[in-house]
């Protein structure tokens, strides 16, 4: 048996401090972060699409969303850089198997953000982005499978 069971010590702490779900960083500085982000990305993937690098601009594009953000003009950013880089690929052979090839090199993360973006874009069609936008969900399911149209629909952050 205890010798300090009258002890009352574990009473001052704040449990509620330490869930996750209740936790909020700055929202200030997280927008003016991200905001630079997405310009300085945006920039870089402008630079690789011009020198013919697209496999290393989706990479990019993909790797570490603002799904914290609430600003929605980062979000609208973001996703216009993300379906630019996918829109930037053509539908011929070659452009393909580059975009299987971009797709296999993906991480799962990055691929679930892949999947997440495709969604998008369906929900917001643009001029010639649907037929692309079903191209590169063919080659995300080949490679990810359901497992990833099930993490993307089950998620709770969105792109």
């Amino acid at each position: 048996m205890s010798k300090n069971t009258r002890s009352a010590e574990f009473r001052k702490v704040d449990v509620d401090e330490l869930d996750d779900e209740q936790y909020q960083d700055d929202p200030e500085e997280i927008a003016d972060s991200d905001d630079s982000k997405v310009q300085q990305r945006e920039q870089e993937i402008k630079k690789l699409m011009q020198s013919g690098s697209k496999v290393e601009a989706l990479k990019l594009a993909l790797k570490d969303p603002p799904v914290q953000n609430k600003d929605n003009n980062v979000v609208e950013r973001n996703y216009a850089v993300v379906l630019d880089v996918l829109t930037g690929f053509s539908i011929g052979k070659k452009d393909k198997d580059s975009m299987q090839a971009g797709v296999e090199a993906l991480s799962t993360d990055e691929l679930d953000s892949l999947m997440k973006y495709i969604y998008r874009g369906f929900a917001r069609p643009t001029e010639n982005s649907c037929e692309k936008l079903l191209n590169w969900h063919e080659a995300a399911f080949a490679v990810g499978g359901l497992g990833s149209i099930i993490r993307v629909m089950s998620a709770r952050k969105s792109v």
